[in-house]
């Protein structure tokens, strides 16, 4: 039987490592730390937290508490761990760090099918046997350098810009308005927000003085032009935003038949028109101060958002031009990411890629080959999402959560309430995660899971 060899021992590499293993593929995991630490870890423990104990909502309204829900039921070993070293939080799950990363250890040090390996990678590991890159936000240089060589400078990025994306159906249409810039694509393939000059510079004092996230000291502050944080926009000058991201030549509002004194334009994130994103809106500041402030952009005031603006150090690979469908590099396939190097964001969206990866890379080794996630899944979804099946533009691809926008949705006219339509996606969802784990029965691979939450459960608690 090939073994695999797995770099990284994160959320992701450590999940992969365990569901091949469990399934009798050796496992040879290699993960540099403590030979060499980074910026960011304190232990030589795998799945070592480095920033929130929260692994998010646990609720099935909530796409992430979807995910995890999945994930428990086809097996995630990760999440039962979770489950015992659980804290209170309410709606969500959060765990104890440390009993977290100890028992994730414990259990990758007692599985025999498990070589650990600590040392550093600094090119991509040739064999026959597949190669899993779970390297996460912080791979080394060397490695880094060796992924360029391999797919191309302008393919890895070491800063996520990461503009906020809306839910569709929380922007006011009776304020904002469908138009490109002159017209030019013939389409009007822009929702504009039109702001007054009074309404303009509320905004800008507003993010002048919005509290933000500090930087961590590994995190070079020294941004890009083209990726700048609005917020040191408004710091330049008054007009800066409104000759950049906000400016509104070319666009005249249908209400007035006047150009706006400055626009916000969303932009189409999906191909279900779903989900729009805020264009050129990166952010660092603190979420809470976000949602206020955008709030106050005219169409916005009702906004739901499925992601906040953020910049952050975070090495990446633009997935829609180098993965594969089944996460495989196109320029080398036997080599495969998971985790947030594939530009997925979050602990839990971590630990999914590293299960689906682990759970088909078994079922082809063991020659009885499976699917990937059916696309109604949050599994499915996530990973269409990070090959670039879901982007309206493949080029402007983000890293991203988990959304809801990632799923096929579920019509408005069959049913008018938004939260009983998540809920009746999240049932599909589950009825496919529960098709998808009988073709893991039929091919031997299937492996038990469990059950925190049901359909009926959510409905009960949410009505």
């Amino acid at each position: 039987m090939q073994h695999v060899t797995i770099v990284g021992g994160g959320m992701a590499g450590s999940e992969a490592a365990l569901q091949l293993a469990r399934r009798g593929i050796p496992v040879r995991l290699i993960e540099m730390r403590p030979v060499r630490q980074t910026e960011a870890h304190h232990t030589d423990h795998f799945a070592e937290l480095v920033c929130s104990n929260s692994f998010r909502g646990d609720a099935l309204a909530n796409a992430v508490g979807l995910l995890k829900e999945e994930m428990r039921r086809a097996g995630s070993v990760l999440m039962r761990i979770a489950q015992d070293a659980s804290v209170p939080a309410g709606g969500a799950l959060a765990v104890d760090r440390d009993k977290f990363a100890e028992l994730v250890t414990q259990t990758i040090q007692n599985e025999p099918l498990i070589e650990v390996v600590r040392e550093e990678v600094t090119a991509i590991p040739e064999g026959d046997g597949p190669v899993i890159l779970a390297t996460g936000p912080l791979t080394s240089g060397k490695l880094a350098d060796a992924l360029i060589a391999l797919t191309g400078e302008d393919r890895l990025y070491f800063y996520d810009s990461i503009a906020p994306i809306i839910d569709a159906e929380s922007i006011d249409r009776d304020i904002v308005f469908a138009q490109s810039r002159y017209d030019k694509s013939g389409t009007p393939d822009y929702l504009n927000c039109p702001m007054t000059e009074e309404e303009y510079v509320q905004f800008i004092e507003a993010v002048k003085s919005a509290d933000q996230v500090v930087a961590r000291d590994f995190e070079d502050a020294n941004f890009f032009e083209a990726c700048l944080p609005i917020e040191i926009m408004a710091n330049r000058g008054l007009d800066t935003l409104r000759f950049g991201p906000m400016k509104p030549v070319g666009l005249i509002d249908p209400k007035t038949g006047k150009e706006p004194w400055a626009v916000v334009q969303l932009r189409m994130e999906n191909r279900e028109g779903t989900a729009y994103n805020m264009v050129g809106f990166q952010s660092r500041m603190k979420w809470g101060q976000q949602r206020e402030i955008f709030r106050t952009i005219p169409g916005l005031q009702n906004a739901e958002f499925l992601r906040f603006g953020s910049i952050h150090r975070n090495t990446f690979l633009h997935g829609p031009e180098v993965l594969n469908h089944e996460l495989g590099l196109k320029a080398r396939p036997n080599v495969y990411l998971a985790g947030q190097i594939t530009g997925s964001e979050g602990y839990v969206e971590a630990q999914a890629l590293g299960l689906v990866l682990g759970q088909y890379l078994a079922a082809k080794l063991k020659g009885t080959p499976i699917e990937m996630p059916p696309e109604e899944t949050a599994l499915g979804g996530l990973v269409r999402h990070v090959t670039g099946q879901l982007a309206f533009d493949p080029s402007a691809y983000q890293p991203s959560n988990v959304t809801w926008a990632m799923m096929p949705a579920i019509p408005k006219r069959k049913i008018r309430r938004k939260a009983l339509r998540r809920l009746a996606a999240a049932e599909r969802a589950l009825d496919h995660i529960e098709t998808w784990l009988q073709t893991q029965d039929a091919a031997g691979t299937r492996m038990e899971g469990f059950t925190l939450h049901t359909i009926e459960e959510a409905k009960a608690a949410r009505f």
